[in-house]
């Protein structure tokens, strides 16, 4: 089949990779000039490992391995430990990374023919048609909206947007301190039931941090203010090691505001679908969006032949996802955690992992 996918993301080189490993004739189509490469980091779970594998992603010496996930109060006492080594044991030996989306991509970009400075001006979904900003058009059998949450594809099926801020922010930079932190397998979160700070290793020396919090626009942690830095120092500078030091020496931070989604059962029409963002917009809270759009790329290919069932088999595991994620959980839980033993909250993640992916319940391969 001609493919065409609109979107030279996480979401898209996937499904290009993928596709193109299953036969297909593949064109990716990006509006940005270059690879787009911004942004912070992705978790990937051992789901998401298998699948790159599969779609043979060179994953040799990418990010960083985690071994754990420790959640600490506000005082910095040890409430408890995710043991990921335990999880990696479970999920056959696929390990659970933390990788800089630039990395991610940059590996994913790999072989895979993308046409940068592809602006989009129309989009025919009954005829898998696209129509670009110098009057040029492509057609193929198959038609893929990989272009995130703003997505053309999306707004040629429906007409509109469906997403929708749900009140939450993230803050975010990456760090090079403190070294015990950015050189460890584990990732650190503290919650005060208002908010979280976390921060993990990524690899090649650096770490990723992070703030969630409520905000809303024209408030305190909303846009790009030029003292927002003196705001999450007021905000967080009393939060233990190693924020105190992360917050001491950081420049500047990012700023994303949370999205939700609500998820329908068909996402496309004709020979027309979605994947990633474009279809489900999540927050980022429990990691779970670049996994997801890397479970619809998996799904995708063994399913070309009616991408309506693709739809909503994919839609009955992510929505449920979705409303998991939507609730902001591990902003909300503080120090309850405390009172469940490290054993039993090693083996809810394990039972998590397995429901968010269809890749491990209908069976690899």
């Amino acid at each position: 089949m001609r493919v065409l996918i609109v979107g030279g993301g996480v979401a898209g080189l996937a499904a290009a990779r993928g596709l193109t490993a299953a036969g297909h004739d593949v064109e990716v189509h990006e509006a940005s000039p270059e690879l787009r490469t911004e942004g912070g980091s992705i978790s990937l779970w051992p789901a998401g490992v298998g699948i790159l594998r599969e779609f043979k992603v060179d994953l040799d010496g990418a990010g960083r391995r985690l071994e754990a996930l420790t959640s600490l109060s506000v005082r910095g006492r040890r409430i408890g430990t995710i043991d990921l080594t335990e999880v990696e044991r479970h999920f056959d030996g696929l390990p659970s990374l933390h990788i800089a989306r630039r990395e991610l991509v940059e590996r994913l970009a790999e072989g895979v023919p993308v046409r940068y400075g592809q602006t989009i001006t129309g989009v025919d979904p009954d005829r898998a048609e696209l129509t670009f900003a110098d009057g040029s058009t492509a057609r193929g059998d198959l038609l893929v909206g990989a272009d995130g949450r703003r997505s053309a594809v999306q707004r040629a099926l429906s007409g509109g947007n469906p997403s929708r801020p749900n009140g939450w922010v993230t803050w975010q930079a990456f760090t090079t301190l403190p070294a015990d932190v950015v050189d460890a397998g584990r990732s650190l979160m503290v919650s005060n039931g208002r908010s979280l700070g976390s921060i993990a290793p990524a690899g090649h020396g650096r770490a990723l941090w992070w703030f969630d919090l409520r905000a809303k626009p024209g408030g305190r942690f909303w846009g790009d203010a030029p003292d927002i830095m003196d705001r999450l120092r007021e905000r967080f500078g009393h939060w233990p090691e190693p924020f105190r030091t992360v917050l001491d020496h950081a420049g500047t931070a990012q700023f994303y505001p949370h999205h939700i989604h609500r998820v329908p059962s068909v996402w496309g029409r004709g020979p027309t679908t979605l994947l990633g963002d474009a279809a489900h917009t999540m927050p980022p809270a429990m990691a779970m969006g670049s996994g997801q759009a890397l479970e619809d790329a998996w799904a995708l290919t063994r399913s070309l032949g009616d991408l309506r069932a693709y739809e909503r088999a994919r839609a009955k595991t992510v929505r449920r996802v979705a409303r998991m994620v939507g609730t902001e959980m591990p902003s909300r839980q503080g120090p309850l955690t405390a009172l469940v033993p490290d054993a039993r909250s090693t083996r809810s993640y394990i039972r998590w992992l397995h429901s968010a992916s269809d890749y491990f319940q209908t069976g690899r391969r």
